[in-house]
């Protein structure tokens, strides 16, 4: 799987556009070049989106607002916008922050510079997303019937959140997953697989046997027993990580 920050940059100009793609692959980025025009690039988003995508404020046959705005009207995953400028203009900067531009950065800008404000808006992505995917897997537990007031679903919800950052604890629950999670809340291994275990238990029980096929795929039949903890929790981590999976991958 190739981890590289994808980079489209909106100039193919030797002078811009490629000399700043040449030096952001020499720091291990993939990053590649459009034609500086707001319809081929917005296409090119379309088509294929990079995790980054870097503009310019003046770039002709549209406006970069309209782009941004198009993009996430598309339905695709949008990436983390750059826009660029040779004013400091302080009325055109907010205006592009305000409608969903990361980073408002002046030219000339060095490649230290332009690394720099790529790796701080994904920071910031990746903030986001690990607030959105706290969210995101109490809502799923809560659907799939364990009660919060139980301690179960506090070890569960951050196996889970563990899991989908770290994919390795999966591999070892036993060893790996109830450890971490037992030095998080000062208990032990053993209880934390106990309360999980009741947790999931409760859900079999009482939880809406639609719902748990909803989110299971019928993977794991309602019919038969429940799931063991390692299934459980696999199941919704890979159902996450496959859902997030463009934003997970530049985290």
């Amino acid at each position: 799987m190739n981890n590289k920050v994808k980079v489209l940059i909106g100039d193919d100009s030797a002078e811009t556009g490629v000399s700043a793609a040449n030096k952001l692959r020499e720091r291990g980025m993939y990053a590649y070049t459009r034609r500086r025009d707001c319809g081929v690039i917005l296409e090119s988003i379309r088509k294929d989106p990079p995790d980054v995508a870097v503009m310019d404020i003046s770039t002709p046959n549209g406006d970069v607002i309209s782009v941004m705005k198009s993009v996430s009207e598309a339905g695709v995953k949008p990436p983390v916008f750059i826009i660029t400028s040779a004013y400091d203009n302080e009325f055109i900067e907010r205006q592009v922050m305000e409608n969903g531009a990361s980073r408002f950065l002046l030219r000339p800008y060095s490649a230290d510079d332009l690394c720099s404000a790529i790796s701080s808006a994904l920071g910031d992505r990746a903030s986001s997303l690990s607030d959105d995917m706290e969210v995101v897997v109490t809502d799923m537990i809560h659907q799939l019937g364990v009660p919060a007031h139980i301690k179960g679903y506090h070890y569960l919800r951050t196996a889970i959140l563990y899991s989908i950052e770290d994919k390795s604890l999966l591999e070892s629950v036993t060893k790996l997953l109830y450890p971490t999670v037992a030095g998080i809340y000062d208990t032990t291994s053993s209880r934390v697989e106990r309360a999980i275990r009741h947790a999931i238990e409760i859900a079999w029980d009482r939880g809406n046997v639609d719902t748990l096929n909803s989110f299971f795929g019928y993977t794991v039949d309602t019919g038969k027993g429940k799931p063991t903890n390692s299934e459980f929790i696999a199941l919704i981590t890979d159902k996450l990580r496959l859902r997030y999976k463009s934003a997970l991958r530049t985290h």
